[in-house]
Order: C-alpha cells, then structure tokens, then sequence
C-alpha cells in the first residue's frame, strides 16, 4: 500500500478552499494536517475540519504551520496578490504546491521551476482543474490547425478579481501553438468604444464577462467560409475540480520542477 500523503490546503476557509479541505478528508489514501487561512472570513474551518479530532492545525501562520504539520504537499487557491508568496514559501520547505490560484506571469513559474530544481521537489500549477476545461483546451488547440479565425469569451462571477481568466490564458497559449499569428477582421476597423473588441492576444481576441449569478463557463469559436465550430465547457459547482485536483496531489510526489497546466497529468 502506498504511503499516506500529507496534505495542507492555503485559503482553507474561502469557497475552493473549503471544497479542497472536504476531499481531503474523504480520501484514505490522504491526511489533511493543516488548513490555512489569512483572510478572516469568519468560516469555522475547525468545524468544517472536525480539527480537534483529528489533529489539524489550524493556523494564519503559513511557513511555520507547514513546517510544524509535516506537510508534504500544499493546496493552494487564494488570492492572485498572495499565491506568488505562499508557492514559494511551499517549495523553500521543500512542501510540494498543488496550485488553482491564476495570475502568474510567464516569468514566475521560470522562477518558480528554478527554486524547486534547488530545493530538489517539485509542484503544479494549473489554471483549471476540471477534466471537461482541459478536454475544452485540447479540442481548441486541434482545431485552431484547421479553423485559425477564433476568439474566446469566457464568463465568471462578478468577484473575479483577474482578466481574462487563466484557463482563457492558456487556452489562447495552446491555439496560438497551432495557429500561424496573423491579426484577424478588417483592417480598417475602429473601436467606437474602447475595449468592445476585447484583449488581443496573438492577434485574436479574448472577451471577459464578469456577471453576479455565473459561475464558470468559456466558449471558444472558430469561424470559416459558410460555418462556425463553438466548443463549450460549463462549470456548475466548485466540486467538479475536485476530481482533478485529488489526481494532481497524488500525482505531484513525482514531478521534480515545476509542471504547468493539469493536462500534463492526463496522458
């Protein structure tokens, strides 16, 4: 039998977070030891973690909380302004991060590949967890070789606090992978209205919707002479990354350096 892997879940108390901290405990073959949480939410994570009983340390205090609890592995989904810090923290005490936090820079994650070659682990980070969201990403990124005329418009919540999101980010990496850059539409076209065309990115566009009452969808669509081709993935609930996420902290005890993206754990 395998040994036990000992989890700790960063931004414990926020909506992921409590999703992340129930999956662990669910799970045999994983041991939550803490839960961290700087935002003061005025979430009883004790109550959620059963802390008492279990053993759980429960604590703001992220460096010294991982080090006492003898974490292996570190779920984070915060906050973009904090996930920088909190990954490497994680990684100098050689905690591998299993991360869902987006807003980091191509630059970061090369910095963050560096520290853990250093520091001999290794982590994730991931824009999306969902296995329907990668299966979205991989059909884009196939038909960007015959279909290069696309844009993205991808929907969150109104309390997002980044745009575009990082599944649209990298869903954009991987078909401009596939795509000869070329800027698309008319030539002469002006912008009436600054930003109703959207962010360009490798000369197509990526439009963010940012309403209360959505959760999480995307929609990438492609167009061609007498026909388009719209790929769609819907996200309901928060515990559908649940599944992808449980895959990635079993599967990070044996990366050295830093993956990007959740579909590297899929094939």
């Amino acid at each position: 039998m395998d040994a036990i892997i000992r989890v700790a879940v960063t931004g414990a108390s926020g909506r992921m977070g409590q999703e992340v901290v129930k999956m662990v405990l669910a799970d045999p073959a994983l041991k939550l030891v803490a839960a961290i949480d700087r935002s003061n939410q005025g979430v009883d994570i004790g109550r959620i973690v059963g802390a008492q009983e279990c053993g759980v340390i429960i604590s703001d205090d992220l460096e010294g909380t991982l080090r006492d609890s003898q974490a292996e592995v570190m779920v984070d989904f915060t906050t973009p302004h904090s996930v920088l810090s909190n990954t490497e923290t994680a990684i100098r005490n050689r905690v591998r991060p299993v991360v869902g936090t987006t807003g980091f820079k191509p630059e970061d994650i090369e910095r963050l590949d560096k520290l853990c070659h250093e520091h001999e682990t290794g982590g994730i980070i991931a824009p999306n967890f969902s296995v329907g969201a990668i299966l979205m990403m991989k059909f884009a990124a196939q038909a960007a070789k015959y279909m290069p005329h696309v844009e993205i418009i991808e929907y969150h919540g109104d309390q997002k606090l980044d745009a575009p999101s990082g599944t649209s980010v990298q869903t954009a990496e991987m078909i401009a992978a596939n795509r000869k850059e070329f800027r698309q539409g008319n030539p002469e076209e002006k912008e009436t209205i600054d930003g109703a065309r959207g962010g360009l990115y490798s000369g197509f566009r990526i439009h963010s919707v940012r309403l209360p009452g959505v959760f999480a969808q995307q929609e990438v669509i492609f167009g061609g002479y007498g026909q388009t081709l719209k790929i769609r993935h819907d996200s309901y609930e928060r515990a559908g990354y649940m599944p992808g996420v449980n895959i990635a902290v079993k599967r990070v005890m044996d990366v050295n350096g830093i993956v990007y993206g959740f579909e590297q754990f899929l094939d």
